[in-house]
């Protein structure tokens, strides 16, 4: 079956001091539209984090959200959220945490790139989009996104074309992952089976492992 796969928002961000109820973080969260950026190993050009310990590096170079989300999202909370609502570089259809494995290999624009692992999301979603339960909630439904490393740099429009290079033989699905990350740990079999990607993030790995 054909997958309709699209670009819908392309973003980057560096970070910036916000100010939540009243108390002052840094935070890269609120990303801006592009029309045209280029993409290497450590990540887009203009775009940074805060915290090094927990976001960015190569394995979580480029961060994706599935667009189908949003509509989900809205109903939830009854409001609208301004894309990238979660902080995302890059906004799709047709890429979900179910449709997209770990290891998967896409070229988009002029870039390759491979997804590495699932998002460990963390409360500044929920304060960025004034909803106390969103991270809640996304850790519940495990609607998460996910991140890419860079196999080839490159540039990516805002409108570039999204196309799967090479599907990994595992198949093991960035929500299959996430789920068992975060609601069946116990499921011993479940992370020996996730272990066995190769392409999967070091940092994911180690915490997959501690799990054993």
């Amino acid at each position: 079956m054909k997958v309709n796969r699209k670009m819908v928002h392309l973003a980057v961000g560096t970070p910036k001091e916000l100010n939540w109820n009243d108390k002052k973080e840094l935070s890269a969260i609120g990303k801006s539209f592009v029309q045209a950026v280029e993409l290497k190993t450590a990540g887009f050009v203009g775009d940074d984090v805060a915290n090094h310990k927990f976001h960015g590096g190569p394995d979580r170079a480029v961060c994706l959200y599935p667009y189908e989300h949003y509509s989900y999202w809205e109903k939830v909370f009854q409001k609208k959220l301004i894309l990238p609502a979660f902080g995302e570089n890059i906004t799709a259809t047709g890429m979900t945490e179910e449709q997209v494995c770990i290891g998967d290999i896409y070229k988009i624009g002029d870039a390759i790139v491979q997804v590495s692992q699932g998002r460990v999301p963390c409360a500044t979603i929920s304060k960025h989009n004034q909803e106390k339960r969103l991270l809640e909630k996304v850790v519940e439904t495990t609607l998460t996104g996910y991140f890419f490393r860079v196999l080839e740099e490159g540039t990516i429009m805002c409108d570039s074309d999204i196309h799967l290079v090479e599907k990994d033989a595992n198949e093991i699905s960035v929500s299959y992952a996430t789920h068992i990350l975060f609601h069946q740990k116990q499921d011993r079999a479940a992370v020996e089976k996730i272990l066995m990607v190769d392409a999967l993030a070091e940092e994911w790995r180690n915490r997959f492992l501690r799990l054993l």
